[in-house]
């Protein structure tokens, strides 16, 4: 796994996170093609509606499960339904239009990965509920088998991106409640009904049952507003990504801790709404390049083990704004990779 990773995961690269905006699966592609050539995604188009939806969206990937949906949101089914067969379309369609802009932007055969992105057991588990009303997250039970049905779907699914686009594929799991989940923070269906705080050797099982039972590289994202860095730091994950804002100073060691121990970054450094005035690239690279300085490790680290992407996804962004951020996130990633040590800022 350790070549595989070295030869799929570099640094001084941009990519996505995954959710874009607007209903078009194939503008949407061929412009994520067009602007992230070295790493581009398979892209998430919420907009769409049930099933869309980066948790909907895992209806269509699960093996003997399957979610309904509720004025809530989604709750485990009893059989196969609606939700689970529009998940499913709607992934066929995304697929479709992706193979297109592959082969359309010369891309084929040319051995440039791809990335995927799947919503984590953890934060799956703290929105989908049981038939009764609880989260999946308070039924162990219900967990482990969710954990172990997500594994074998993504497998599949892997395979499948890989085969069709004949490409090596890099595995995005999104877990944006990871904070929550550590820290107790979920709420019950009522004051007395309380979601525990998980232990992190047992939030940690669940999260490797699926990253540790993948073929490909695995990056674990989260947009939590205090990111798990440590906890993540434990993970069989090869990179971790979080937007680079959302940490503060108590966090500058862990991010040391991860660099350390030889995992890429990926850093969310472009913001997910249009800045009130014109950013350029310097602006988007200093933050990154300030890190390194800061934590004393020698910037060619930028062009070895830190890729750039946008924040968080971009679905309720403008699409001009859209474009833009992947733009800038290329031309950061470009510089990172070209001459970190001459970048200067005044």
């Amino acid at each position: 796994m350790a070549d595989e990773v070295a030869a799929v995961l570099r640094g001084g690269v941009a990519t996505g996170v995954g959710s874009w905006p607007g209903t078009d699966a194939r503008e949407a592609a061929a412009t994520v093609v067009g602007e992230l050539g070295q790493l581009p995604h398979l892209v998430e188009l919420p907009a769409r509606g049930v099933g869309a939806d980066m948790v909907g969206r895992v209806s269509g990937l699960l093996v003997d499960m399957q979610f309904d949906s509720t004025t809530r949101g989604y709750r485990l089914g009893p059989r196969p339904g609606a939700v689970s067969r529009r998940a499913n379309d709607l992934l066929r369609t995304d697929l479709d239009a992706l193979e297109e802009a592959w082969e359309t932007g010369g891309l084929a055969g040319s051995g440039h990965p791809v990335k995927v992105q799947v919503a984590g057991p953890l934060s799956v588990a703290a929105e989908v509920e049981l038939p009764g009303g609880h989260r999946i997250l308070t039924d162990s039970g219900a967990l482990r088998d969710l954990s172990e049905s997500l594994a074998e779907g993504i497998a599949a699914h892997v395979a499948e991106v890989g085969k069709r686009l004949g490409a090596p594929v890099v595995l995005q799991i999104d877990e944006p409640h990871l904070t929550a989940v550590l820290n107790g923070a979920l709420k019950g269906v009522s004051v007395m009904n309380t979601v525990r705080a998980m232990p992190e050797p047992e939030a940690l099982h669940i999260l490797d049952t699926v990253a540790g039972k993948q073929s490909v590289p695995v990056l674990v994202h989260t947009c939590a507003d205090r990111p798990a860095l440590g906890f993540l730091r434990k993970s069989s994950a090869a990179a971790v990504g979080f937007d680079l804002a959302a940490i503060g100073s108590s966090d500058l060691d862990r991010i040391g801790e991860l660099l350390d121990s030889g995992k890429h970054l990926v850093l969310g450094l472009v913001p997910t709404t249009e800045p009130a005035k014109p950013v350029t690239w310097r602006e988007i690279a200093e933050p990154g390049v300030r890190l390194m300085d800061r934590l004393g490790f020698p910037r060619r680290l930028l062009a070895e083990q830190i890729l750039v992407s946008p924040a968080c996804g971009l679905a309720g962004a403008p699409l001009s704004w859209a474009r833009r951020a992947v733009s800038l996130a290329a031309e950061t990633a470009s510089a990172y990779a070209d001459e970190p040590e001459s970048l200067t800022f005044e």
